[in-house]
Order: C-alpha cells, then structure tokens, then sequence
C-alpha cells in the first residue's frame, strides 16, 4: 500500500464530512464522486445539481449531498452567525445575508456551524478568496498566531533514496512571503505536526539557508543567516522535544554523506524530512522542482493554524490532488 493509499484508508476510518465550495469546476465534481466512491469521506458540493451535471456529465453524484446558497434552508441561520462574527467590523444584516450566498463564504460557515469538519476550496478561486473566509470567519486555534501552509511531497512509485517515509514536508511555499524568525519557529512546528499527523512520519526539521552551521554570511545584503539561526533558537524553545536544527544548505539536511562534511555533530543533518525554507520563493521554487524533476506528488498546500481544517487547493489542481487533499483534511479533522 502505497503512502497515499496509507492515507486515504486512515480517512476512511473516520467517516468525516468535508465540504467542497465549488461544483461548477469539473475536477471539483468529479473528485467529490471519487471520495465517496471509495469512502474517504463524505462529501457536501456547493452548487447546483444542474450545474454538476453539466460540467460533468457523466459523473455519477449518488451519495453527494449538494447544496445551493441561493435556496438552501440553511443560509437565513448563516448569515445571522456571520453577522454576529462580522458585526463589530461594521458588517450589516442585510450585507452578512448577501455574503452567506458566496460559495467560499458559505462552506466556511457551514465549518464554523459544526454542520461539516473540513473545508476545501482553491480550484477556481484564488488563495485570498479561498482564505479569506477562513481568517475571517474560522479564525487561528487557540495559541496559534499564524496561519502557514506546507506540502506533503509524495515520493514516486519506486521510492526515492533520500526519502525513506515515503513523503516529506515542504513549509511554506504558498502563504507567508517574507516570515521573521519568530514566523518560521511557529511553522517549524505547525509542520512538524502536519507531518506526524498527515503523513505518519517521526519528524526530523531542517531550517534552510544557503548556509550550514555558519558557512555563509550575507549580512551586507539581507542578513537572512542569522534570522534562520534565531528561528533554531526560537522554535528549540517553544518545542524543545521536537529534533530540530539548522541552519543548513538542503544537501546538508537531506545527504548523510554531506552532513557528515557539513555538520557532523547534528542528529537532523543528513536525515530531515521536514524542510523550512527561509521564505516563499525559496519555498515555492523548491516544491515545484522537486514535483516537476524529481516525481514527486505536491499535495496542498496544506494549511495550518485554523481553528478548524480549512484547505487551499492550487488551481492547476488535478481531480486526484483534490481527493487526496479531501483525505488530509479529514485526517486534520478532531
């Protein structure tokens, strides 16, 4: 059984219901009948029954719940939540009423009511539409200040030689451009528990840097080196049973024979499997190299820090990264 397999079957045991913001893509549609189908989850389709079957004719929807924010009983009970989470930023009954009919906004109120566990949206809506409810309506969890994201990466059929789990984690590539060093500690941590949580692995993090153990220095410029290095620091403290070091180049972090060069005193060096780049073109860079070059399968971006599972598909998404992104947030879900 394949990691992702591994992973679908998890979700399978716990029969959570995620709901999906956008029946009018294809992929969308098509993937909310796959999951059930195989019985990963089960599923709410925002949209219309008209409009799934006429972007995906031949899709088979029995056991799809679908519903409609235009008629749904259920939008008067959400807009009158909303208005109570939105009213002191100024927002009007009758403006909260117009915003409970948005597909995204609707799925995230749905989470908030309790009435799902999860939410995934992105496939035709940008991030900040997607998030946006997210940050407004479902909010951090409690003692989280910042909502990050990562990817599962995947290793292709035959295995990968520096990927023994079978996945590892990339953070963050998709959500915070320029973190401080009190950012990439939180991160650090978030995405350690992703990994356990999602992917079953003992995680081992490396905060990246064109640097190792002080080898490189560009204080004249930027003085990244030395934010990554606080971030270690920072992130030993809030977790201090977590392994976790750096900073170091990627090779150093993920090739004994280089660690044992570079940093032979670290027990993560050579053995990580949870990547923190220094920032988002770092991040989203590395991901993509990884997905396109070395095979590996991106899943997410994950997201984390929400109160409740709430997750971001990219819009260059295929049918099975929505299903596997389904499964993962089923497994987010308590």
């Amino acid at each position: 059984m394949t990691l992702l397999e591994q992973m679908k079957a998890n979700a399978a045991k716990k029969q959570k219901t995620i709901v999906l913001c956008e029946g009018e893509d294809k992929r969308v549609v098509t993937a909310a009948a796959q999951v059930v189908k195989e019985g990963i989850a089960k599923i709410v389709l925002i949209g219309t029954e008209e409009e799934a079957k006429r972007v995906a004719p031949d899709v088979d929807l029995t056991g799809v719940t679908i519903v409609d924010p235009e008629t749904s009983e259920k939008t008067a009970e959400y807009a009158k939540l909303l208005y109570e989470i939105r009213k002191a930023k100024g927002m009007t009954e009758e403006e909260a009423l117009k915003a409970a009919k948005d597909r995204t906004t609707f799925g995230a109120l749905m989470l908030k009511a309790g009435d799902v566990d999860g939410y995934v949206s992105g496939a035709c809506h940008s991030t900040a539409n997607t998030l946006r409810p997210g940050l407004q309506i479902i909010k951090t969890a409690p003692g989280t200040k910042l909502v990050s994201s990562c990817f599962v990466m995947i290793a292709p059929e035959g295995g990968n030689a520096y990927c023994s789990d079978g996945a590892l984690v990339f953070a963050d590539c998709a959500l915070n451009i320029c973190p401080t060093a009190e950012e990439l500690a939180e991160i650090a941590v978030s995405s350690a528990q992703t990994g356990k949580v999602i992917a079953g692995i003992d995680p081992k993090v490396a905060m990246l840097s064109f640097s190792t153990k002080g080898s490189g220095n560009d204080s004249k410029f930027y003085d990244t080196v030395s934010k990554v290095k606080e971030a270690v620091k920072i992130a030993n403290e809030k977790a201090p049973d977590l392994k976790l070091d750096g900073e170091f180049q990627f090779d150093a972090a993920i090739v004994p024979t280089v660690a044992a060069l570079k940093a032979p005193d670290s027990s993560v060096a050579g053995h990580a499997n949870v990547f923190v780049f220094p920032d988002i073109n770092a991040g989203n860079i590395g991901y993509k190299i990884a997905e396109r070059l070395g095979g590996f399968m991106a899943v997410g971006p994950i997201c984390q820090g929400f109160a409740k599972p709430l997750n971001d598909l990219s819009r260059g998404c295929s049918t099975e990264d929505i299903v596997a992104t389904v499964a993962i947030t089923a497994l987010q879900a308590e």
